[in-house]
């Protein structure tokens, strides 16, 4: 068996065999893994970060209906998807339930995995703040972490208290078994193919939500004051986005407005003029809240989205610029406001 054989037998015995086929026929794969160990006995770290990053993608694809359409178009147009990052939201509050305060839940599986945090990325338009986590074996071609933080200690009272009664409910994904392997994957970059088996499931789990029921008031109160904590308290760490990477923005929008696809009204432009970037609209999901007199009612809110991204070369280094953008981000992050 080949070492992406290997990777997507890994990928398999999380999301099966269908989806594991096709990522394998949608997904660009760095051919960069080669110089790392696959062995039975000392999986390298990157391995593990890519087969996380598979998985990821194709969980929000089959959330992400449009997002599906937009992969599998490019397969017919000879092309796979290049996957330059995801994005999630953590709140930054004590009263977190089991799990850690904020990025801190994520940042204890994500450096493991060789991803180390490289820049912070003030939004304080959304009193949040964001992190690019950039994967350090391959940083060109593994894709960036962009973790985020809300602070509800800027919000009012009101909002401080619907958020503990949300978040505070939470349940920790990672076992003792899994925090071990995570530990040896610190300590020396490897760990065995049955420690990643075991592993690989448990942080896939994480990148969801982890509280509990929401009720329809404390939403409510959410919703009026930040349209991105209504996100976290309906879908929780789940991938807010996934970004493809592409040659030519200009001609990719283009291509997606004849298509009549449903697109952001405008490119977000990077300080550099380096990074330029554009999405779709969130997609509408169907969650349910708990109401005044205690029963479950489903609501239609906004899901998560596909972005698109190109990168330019960095004339003082002559690689493409990996950085992101605060006031890009900010712009970004509208997709899953339903009052913008």
């Amino acid at each position: 068996m080949s070492s992406f054989d290997g990777l997507f037998s890994l990928v398999e015995s999380v999301l099966g065999q269908s989806a594991a086929h096709w990522l394998r026929e949608h997904v660009e794969v760095p051919r960069g893994l080669l110089a790392f160990s696959w062995n039975q006995q000392a999986v390298h770290r990157a391995w593990l970060a890519e087969g996380l990053n598979l998985c990821l993608l194709h969980k929000l694809v089959d959330a992400v209906p449009d997002g599906r359409r937009y992969v599998e178009e490019q397969a017919q147009q000879g092309r796979k998807v290049v996957f330059d990052h995801g994005a999630i939201r953590t709140v930054d509050w004590p009263a977190n339930g089991e799990l850690p305060r904020g990025r801190q839940a994520f940042a204890r599986l994500l450096e493991p995995l060789g991803f180390t945090d490289v820049r912070t990325y003030p939004l304080t338009k959304l009193n949040m703040t964001g992190w690019g986590y950039r994967q350090m074996d391959l940083p060109e071609d593994i894709a960036q972490f962009f973790v985020s933080e809300l602070h509800p200690g800027r919000f009012s009272q009101t909002f401080q208290q619907a958020v503990t009664r949300v978040v505070s409910s939470s349940l920790d994904p990672l076992q003792a078994e899994h925090t071990s392997i995570l530990e040896r994957l610190s300590l020396t970059r490897h760990c065995s193919l049955g420690e990643a088996r075991t592993l690989l499931p448990a942080l896939y789990r994480a990148f969801g939500r982890q509280h509990g029921v929401v009720l329809e008031a404390d939403y409510q109160s959410l919703l009026d004051e930040s349209a991105e904590m209504a996100w976290i308290a309906t879908e929780g760490n789940s991938f807010n986005h996934l970004t493809d990477r592409v040659q030519d923005l200009n001609a990719c929008v283009a291509q997606q407005r004849d298509l009549q696809r449903p697109m952001k009204d405008s490119i977000e432009v990077s300080a550099s003029g380096r990074v330029m970037q554009t999405a779709y609209r969130a997609c509408t999901v169907t969650r349910g809240l708990i109401d005044a007199a205690g029963h479950y009612r489903e609501h239609q809110v906004p899901g998560s989205f596909v972005e698109f991204i190109q990168r330019k070369v960095d004339p003082e280094n002559g690689r493409i610029d990996l950085n992101f953008d605060s006031s890009n981000a900010q712009g970004i992050f509208k997709m899953t406001d339903s009052k913008a």
